[in-house]
C-alpha cells in the first residue's frame, strides 16, 4: 500500500489526473483544483457554473452571491480520495460568504488536499523518514450586481504545492506556489408566469486559474495551471410554492495549449516538451482554442459537458443527478453521479456519490462525499 500511495504522490507531482495514455492528453499541475469540492455540485455531474447560489460558489462562479438568498452562509466539505486504495487522502474544503448589501458580496475559502502520510527509505534496512505531502489553496472573491437580473465577480488564489520528496538534505523541498485569478459572470432572470408552472432562466460563465506556471525545482521546468472556460444555462421549473425542479447544463475547456509534435517525426519526445515548456500561461490560453493538431474536430473533444438535475421540496428535501462526459481520446472521465440534501431551519447537509461509467477507473467512485452548510443572517429577496 505504501509503494501505490507513493506512486500516487509522483504521479501527481507530474501533473497526473487520471487521464487515458493518449500523447495529446492534456495534464497540469494541481490538478485538485478540478476536483469538486462539495456535495451538491458533486451529486449533479461535477457542475456549478449556472446553478444557484450557495456556499460553495467561490470554486464554480463567484459572481453568484450577489444572488445569495441569506445574507450569510458558511460551509464545510469532505471528500474522500482513492478510498479503494488508501484511507488518509482527501479533500478539505472550507468557505464563507457575506451580502454586503442587495448588490454586492464578498467571500473566501480554504481547499486543503492531503496525502496522508508517506514512508520514505532508500533501502529496507533504513530508518525510514515520514512526510506528509500535501496542496492548499487560498481564495478570495467578491461579486457585485450590475444590473437586477445580472452580476460578475472576481477572485483571487494563492496556490501552494507541496509534493516533493526531501531525500536529499541539499536539494531544495520547499512548496511550489503560485497566484490565479477568476473573472465570472451570472445571469438570473426575473421569475415569469407560463401556463402551467413559473420559471426562471439561469446563466453563468468562469474564466478560473489563470495565472503563472508552477515549478517543483530549480531545473527550468514549470508546470502549467488547470486555467478553464466554464459555461452553462439552466432553468427552474417552479410548478408550485413547494415544488421546484431544476435543470442545468455545463461546458467546459481547458485553457491549456495541447502537447504538439513540433518537429513532425511523428511522437512528442523531450524536444518537444522543452518547446512546450517555453510557452507563457497567457499565450497558452489563447493558443488553447486553436493549437490541436487534428483541428477544429480535435478542439471540441477537448471539451467536457455534464447535465444535472436538482428537485426540491418545500425548500427542506432535496434529490440531485447528473452526468459528465469527457471524449475517451482525452481524458476518458464518464461518470453519473447522485444527490440529497436535508435542510433544517438554518443548517443543511448535502450528500453525493459517483458511479463510473468508463473504461479508465475513477479516483472518486463508490465514494461518498459529505459537505455541511449553515446559512446565517436573515433571507434575502433578489427579486
Amino acid at each position: 500500500m505504501m509503494m501505490k500511495k507513493i506512486l500516487f504522490v509522483a504521479l501527481l507531482i507530474s501533473g497526473y489526473t487520471g487521464k487515458a495514455q493518449e500523447n495529446r492528453s492534456i495534464t497540469t499541475a494541481v490538478p485538485f483544483l478540478n476536483i469538486a469540492a462539495d456535495a451538491r455540485a458533486a451529486g449533479m455531474g461535477d457542475m456549478g457554473v449556472a446553478t444557484s447560489a450557495d456556499a460553495y460558489s467561490l470554486q464554480w462562479n463567484a459572481a453568484k452571491f450577489a444572488f445569495a438568498e441569506q445574507k450569510m452562509g458558511f460551509g464545510i466539505s469532505y471528500t474522500p480520495y482513492l478510498e479503494n486504495i488508501v484511507t488518509d487522502v482527501a479533500l478539505l474544503n472550507a468557505s464563507f460568504y457575506n451580502k454586503l448589501d442587495d448588490r454586492s458580496a464578498f467571500a473566501f475559502g480554504l481547499r486543503y488536499f492531503g496525502l496522508g502520510e508517506v514512508e520514505l527509505r532508500q533501502t529496507i534496512d533504513e530508518e525510514g523518514t515520514t512526510v506528509k505531502p500535501n496542496e492548499f489553496v487560498l481564495e478570495g472573491a467578491y461579486s457585485l450586481k450590475l444590473s437586477t437580473q445580472f452580476s460578475m465577480g472576481i477572485g483571487g488564489r494563492f496556490i501552494s504545492s507541496n509534493l516533493k520528496f526531501p531525500l536529499d538534505p541539499s536539494v531544495d523541498s520547499k512548496a511550489a506556489t503560485a497566484f490565479a485569478v477568476d473573472i465570472s459572470g451570472f445571469y438570473r432572470s426575473p421569475e415569469i408566469a407560463y401556463d402551467k408552472f413559473d420559471g426562471r432562466w439561469r446563466a453563468g460563465f468562469n474564466i478560473s486559474n489563470l495565472g503563472s506556471k508552477i515549478a517543483y525545482d530549480n531545473n527550468g521546468q514549470e508546470n502549467f495551471l488547470p486555467g478553464n472556460l466554464k459555461f452553462g444555462a439552466g432553468f427552474d421549473f417552479i410548478l408550485d410554492q413547494d415544488n421546484v425542479l431544476s435543470l442545468t447544463t455545463e461546458f467546459n475547456k481547458l485553457l491549456v495549449p495541447t502537447p504538439q509534435d513540433f518537429n513532425e517525426d511523428g511522437q512528442i519526445d523531450s524536444q518537444d516538451n522543452e518547446r512546450y515548456q517555453q510557452i507563457s500561461f497567457l499565450e497558452g490560453a489563447f493558443n488553447s482554442f486553436t493549437d490541436a493538431p487534428d483541428g477544429f474536430g480535435e478542439e471540441i473533444k477537448e471539451v467536457t459537458w455534464a447535465l444535472g438535475a436538482e428537485y426540491s421540496f418545500q425548500n427542506a428535501f432535496m434529490l440531485r443527478t447528473g452526468y459528465f462526459n469527457e471524449n475517451e481520446l482525452k481524458g476518458a472521465r464518464k461518470f453519473f453521479s447522485l444527490g440529497a440534501g436535508f435542510k433544517f431551519k438554518a443548517t443543511q447537509v448535502d450528500l453525493s456519490y459517483l458511479f463510473s461509467t468508463s473504461k479508465i477507473k475513477n479516483p472518486l467512485e463508490n465514494t461518498l462525499r459529505f459537505s455541511l452548510t449553515f446559512n446565517l443572517g436573515e433571507e434575502l429577496l433578489n427579486d
